[in-house]
């Protein structure tokens, strides 16, 4: 990530969701070391298969190789002049929890022989963070007070989105995969159906406002 960050242009899409969550990463690694968590194993296990989706995302459409469609709008669109800062980063926020966060919480429990009641007490920690970490994101890269109209196109856009909704979500769907595990066929599918949804909600979040 801190590769990216340095070989991005500032402006572009993903450069401005790779700081957004550049910053989460090295926070959860110092509550980590500091103890915070009641499984650090499971913890540093999660953190790491998390981020190594977004990261073989950005490997693949880097390659030219097709990414998951959650990803796939922002990759499309990171150097639309009409989409804000805003805009992308809670559109990779969108595509990270709503899709990558409930398979690398499956592929933690199976990594580790876990159950899904073994990481949600830290999963709520995590979640805790990044409801903190919404509020600043909007509140830094929102483009002006004059814009909190609510009848402003921006105003309206991102207030039909927040992370505590797509955290719950993706817990459910989270405890939905490990529930079918055994029925690979139906596991790939929702899989599937969970990334087209979330690649719908983030198109609609990278909506060009001019």
């Amino acid at each position: 990530m801190r590769g990216l960050e340095a070989a991005l242009p500032p402006r572009d899409g993903v450069a401005v969701f790779n700081r957004v969550y550049l910053a989460v990463t090295e926070e959860v690694g110092r509550r980590v070391t500091a103890g915070r968590f009641q499984d650090r194993l499971a913890t540093t296990e999660l953190d790491v298969l998390f981020a190594g989706r977004y990261l073989m995302a950005v490997d693949h459409a880097t390659a030219g190789q097709p990414a998951p469609a959650c990803w796939r709008p922002l990759f499309q669109l990171r150097g639309h002049p009409g989409v804000r800062p805003v805009q992308f980063a809670l559109a990779g926020i969108n595509a990270h929890i709503g899709h990558d966060l409930p398979l690398a919480l499956a592929d933690t429990c199976r990594a580790l022989g876990a159950e899904p009641h073994d990481l949600e007490k830290d999963f709520d920690r995590v979640g805790e963070l990044l409801v903190c970490l919404e509020e600043r994101i909007r509140e830094e890269l929102m483009p002006g007070q004059e814009l909190l109209d609510v009848a402003d196109p921006l105003t309206h856009l991102l207030g039909s989105w927040t992370l505590e909704a797509a955290r719950g979500a993706a817990w459910s769907a989270f405890r939905t995969l490990w529930a079918i595990r055994h029925l690979p066929d139906l596991a790939r599918e929702f899989a599937d159906r969970i990334d087209a949804g979330v690649g719908l909600v983030g198109r609609c979040l990278l909506t060009p406002l001019g």
